[in-house]
């Protein structure tokens, strides 16, 4: 039975829709893709509630996110061409359903009378779709340079502030601004006809990442880094440092717009890259030059490290403690977390860990995305800081 062209119509249109998804800021995993791609494949598109509930149920993970695909979902299906979509989603995307009678003999005249009818479609899903569930240590050079489009796409964006600033409301706030009013007055022959108010401003949190260059970490540092120029270059208030066996601010070189250029320049400032790692050192530098005189306070800090450490734990893990008595946010990103059984017991790693916000895995473009959702969420901490670190089972060591 060969595949009805609404299918590959479907399949087509779900990616498609997707990508737009994506492109508005939502995190969809691959697994959602393809539990999408299914349900239309099933339900069809014919009918806008199988549409939309469909998609509701497979790619919206959070409330926060219901207004952003109600608006996606009504300008990608109502606003655009239908026809014109299909034309160009089915050369990237075709769908494979096997038949059930596939391997059993037809007859001749069969075979002449289905002659016309359309060839078996398969669904192969683009490069980008595979690369984002891939780990970044089996990345080839070519995916990296591909993965640069791919890391723009992601909105990276600390989570709002109040500022001292003000600015003018149009609704009754908790304060008048009296100038405005009295001005207001004035051109009305001194009758206060209406009243203004303004109200805090807010603007996103500086966001300052912590980058492991260590030897340990160069097949996911080569990663990290291009994540850490698409979010310079993405936002003005972003702070890149690089962790070694020294401390090096790298922000000026990751500003340039070319990212080859970019990440040059970053290799020629970090003299010691692929070398050793001196993590408690590090922050100490950090803590007394850079931390506690403004830049972490309020700050949403993130360490991209696997915790493996030379120099002396207790001193790391009083860093920890004192960067985050400053800080809004720390989140620890360990690409080797998504490893079966792991459990932090490298000395670092657990030193660190009763101290972090939140623990999260940074192997994949799809981690990065989490990663990405989590520094944009305006959230208080979330994790009581009691000494100790969340429980792990038994399994690998880091």
């Amino acid at each position: 039975m060969t595949t009805p062209a609404p299918a590959r119509l479907s399949a087509g249109l779900a990616v498609a829709f997707i990508d737009a998804l994506r492109t508005a800021g939502l995190v969809v995993p691959t697994s959602s893709t393809i539990g999408y791609v299914d349900a239309l494949s099933v339900l069809g598109i014919e009918r806008e509630s199988d549409v939309y509930w469909s998609g509701r149920a497979c790619l919206v993970t959070r409330p926060d996110d219901i207004e952003t695909y109600d608006e996606v979902f009504q300008q990608f299906w109502f606003a655009a061409g239908a026809g014109e979509l299909t034309t160009a989603i089915t050369e990237e995307f075709t769908l494979a359903m096997d038949a059930e009678n596939d391997g059993e003999g037809g007859s001749g005249e069969d075979d002449a009378e289905h002659s016309d009818a359309p060839p078996p479609v398969e669904l192969r899903f683009s490069a980008a779709e595979i690369l984002r569930d891939k780990d970044f240590a089996e990345w080839t050079e070519e995916e990296l340079a591909e993965s640069q489009r791919l890391m723009r796409q992601l909105r990276v964006s600390g989570s709002p502030r109040r500022s001292l600033r003000l600015t003018s409301s149009n609704r009754a706030g908790t304060r008048l601004d009296l100038r405005r009013t009295v001005r207001s007055a004035l051109a009305a022959d001194g009758e206060p006809i209406r009243q203004h108010f303004r109200r805090r401003s807010t603007r996103p949190r500086r966001l300052v990442l912590l980058l492991d260059v260590s030897g340990s970490m160069e097949p996911y540092a080569r990663a990290l880094i291009r994540f850490a120029h698409a979010a310079v270059a993405g936002r003005q208030r972003v702070e890149v440092f690089a962790l070694g066996t020294r401390l090096t601010r790298i922000t000026r070189e990751l500003a340039r717009r070319d990212v080859d250029e970019a990440i040059s320049r970053a290799a020629v400032a970090v003299t010691d890259w692929s070398g050793g790692t001196r993590l408690g050192e590090g922050l100490r530098r950090f803590n007394r030059d850079w931390g506690q005189r403004g830049m972490a306070r309020g700050a949403i800090v993130v360490i991209l490290s696997d915790g493996w450490d030379r120099g002396d734990p207790e001193a790391l893990g009083e860093q920890m403690q004192r960067l985050q008595r400053f800080t809004h946010r720390l989140v620890w990103v360990n690409p080797l977390k998504v490893t079966p059984g792991y459990a932090p017991l490298a000395r670092g790693m657990a030193a660190a860990l009763p101290f972090v916000d939140e623990f999260v895995e940074g192997h994949s473009l799809n981690a990065l995305e989490e990663l990405a959702a989590i520094i944009s969420e305006a959230q208080v901490r979330n994790i009581s800081h009691t000494g100790r670190a969340p429980h792990f089972e038994e399994g690998v060591t880091t």
